[in-house]
């Protein structure tokens, strides 16, 4: 399973649909990545890919300052899954890779 590339995420949150841009790669084995929308760009932290399953951590401040903690399951160039952030219900994420990064 690979998760390297360029994703396109979109998370139902309570107040209405986000459009996320997600990037992950390999340094040195390690997967590292990062996520942009809503005009800031932050980086991606406890990236675990298990089997099709990815988690990973963000620290957002727009459109409010939130700790999201995503647990999503890969399936080809598609993702579904949750975007969790503290107490608050579960968002629904969906994803689409759009460039795939070859090792």
């Amino acid at each position: 399973m690979t998760v390297e590339g360029t994703w396109d995420l979109s998370i139902s949150t309570p107040i209405g649909r986000i459009k996320a841009v997600a990037e992950f790669r390999r340094e040195d084995g390690i997967l590292i990545g990062s996520a942009h929308g809503a005009g800031e760009e932050v980086p991606l932290s406890d990236i675990v890919l298990e089997g099709d399953r990815l988690t990973w951590k963000q620290a957002i401040t727009k459109p409010m300052r939130l700790n999201l903690a995503f647990a999503v399951t890969i399936d080809g160039d598609t993702l579904t899954g949750t975007s969790k952030a503290g107490r608050l219900p579960a968002s629904k994420v969906t994803g689409e890779r759009k460039t795939l990064l070859r090792p």
